[in-house]
């Protein structure tokens, strides 16, 4: 069963319930434009995206032991009843480890980074520069408000059309692997605004995050190019004391590809060849992505925890699933 036979608040519910994987962006499975396989009786959902012959699956089923395996099967089953190969992205270690016993090729893709807010300090020297950023932006008049979407909407879509041209020539809005502003799924994030003279400067929007390490998840941020440094670091500064001050305990920051590459978490069967060309685009890949930029972002907020995140070929690792990867994201 696919597509519009799943509601929404279904998808919600498996992600809430059954977070047996511990993948911090598991919110993105609710994002609009995504198609759903789930089982007649049987808990859990698969989320994919559709992608020239492949089904491009984000994270692992989102199901109970009970059913995990299950599922799994049958939606390989559905693949080859469609003519299609599937690959899957961002699984995390119990994911990886399944889909290893069900004969997929799984290699690290790159990893996901999260702040323990109980133990957060920017105190010391190692923090003084972003401390200074944070200080100088609201000293030049920024202020910093949780909104409310619906009601800055239209400054929120000017934002985007000015950040766009930032990522260079022929950029365009990336999807799947990152959030989205809208949908019915708004009302369960968070949005963070920066306002300069009253004029929304930039944003990021957080979604929410469940399992082991629950919390929140920085997700898109965005800005106008006319800004002095700092807006955006005091804008998560701000939501990480509004987040503290709630009890939450956990901030994560997402998944960032090709990042924090180490042989010794690498799956039985990995390929070598894949291995190489992982870290070959970490070195040489910031036309395909800009990992070395956004981590250097992440690694700003003095992070405590580091995920290990997968990709899983059914058969031999293959460039061009992965190329389909980010197909399914609009990159290429």
């Amino acid at each position: 069963m696919t597509g519009n036979a799943v509601s929404f608040d279904s998808v919600r519910h498996a992600i809430e319930e059954y977070s047996e994987s511990d993948n911090p962006s598991s919110f993105l499975a609710v994002s609009l434009g995504n198609s759903y396989f789930t089982l007649p009786g049987r808990p859990g959902v698969v989320v994919y995206r559709s992608a020239g012959p492949y089904f491009v699956q984000f994270g692992g089923p989102f199901a109970p032991d009970e059913s995990y395996r299950e599922l799994l099967t049958a939606f390989l089953e559905f693949a080859k009843s469609e003519g299609r190969q599937v690959v899957s992205v961002q699984l995390q270690e119990r994911d990886a480890r399944i889909y290893t016993e069900h004969g997929f090729t799984v290699n690290q893709i790159g990893a996901s980074y999260a702040v323990d807010l109980d133990t957060f300090s920017l105190q010391g020297t190692r923090f003084m520069q972003l401390r200074n950023k944070i200080s100088r932006a609201f000293r030049n008049g920024l202020t910093v408000v949780e909104a409310d979407y619906d009601e800055w909407q239209h400054a929120i879509e000017d934002i985007d059309r000015l950040w766009l041209p930032l990522k260079g020539e022929g950029a365009k809005e990336l999807e799947f692997l990152v959030g989205q502003c809208g949908g019915p799924g708004q009302k369960y994030r968070r949005l963070f605004l920066g306002l300069v003279d009253g004029v929304p400067a930039g944003y990021i929007l957080y979604s929410p995050v469940h399992g082991s390490r629950p919390g929140w998840m920085h997700d898109l941020s965005r800005r106008r190019p006319d800004l002095s440094p700092g807006v955006m670091e005091a804008i998560n500064k701000t939501a990480i004391d509004t987040f503290r001050e709630e009890g939450e305990h956990w901030l994560h920051f997402g998944f960032t590809p090709f990042t924090s590459l180490d042989e010794k978490v690498e799956m039985p069967g990995s390929s070598p060849a894949f291995r190489w060309f992982m870290h070959f685009l970490w070195e040489h890949g910031k036309d395909v992505y800009p990992a070395a930029t956004q981590l250097a972002y992440k690694e700003k907020w003095n992070q405590s925890l580091v995920l290990t995140e997968y990709v899983a070929f059914q058969g031999p690792a293959s460039v061009n699933a992965f190329v389909h990867i980010f197909r399914a994201a609009g990159a290429l």
